[in-house]
């Protein structure tokens, strides 16, 4: 059940996050797996969560593709999503100053 939750969370946090932090973070991958686009990341943990629900909701692993699934999700939520999160906060800056706007 807790793998799960983690293959959920990777995919809604895929879905809500901006294309373009994907790009951006693409650029700034040193690894092979941040150098993916946003549609391909979401047909990795989209496929992972299918087989984490399956599990969930027949009370055991399917076995090898559970495994998988849930380290497709590891690695989004350890090694892709500080960086896309990290291009969304710089992203979404105005001219506002730390109080407020200039």
């Amino acid at each position: 059940m807790a793998a799960f939750v983690v293959e959920a969370w990777a995919f809604i946090d895929a879905i809500i996050r901006p294309k373009s932090a994907f790009a951006a973070a693409a650029t700034m991958a040193d690894n092979a797996a941040g150098r993916l686009t946003k549609p391909i990341w979401l047909i990795i943990l989209g496929v992972a969560f299918v087989i984490g629900l399956y599990s969930a909701a027949y009370g055991g692993a399917v076995g090898f593709l559970s495994v998988l699934a849930f380290v497709a999700a590891a690695v989004y939520l350890a090694g892709v999503r500080p960086k896309v999160r990290e291009y969304s906060k710089r992203g979404n800056r105005s001219s506002a100053g730390p109080y407020g706007p200039w």
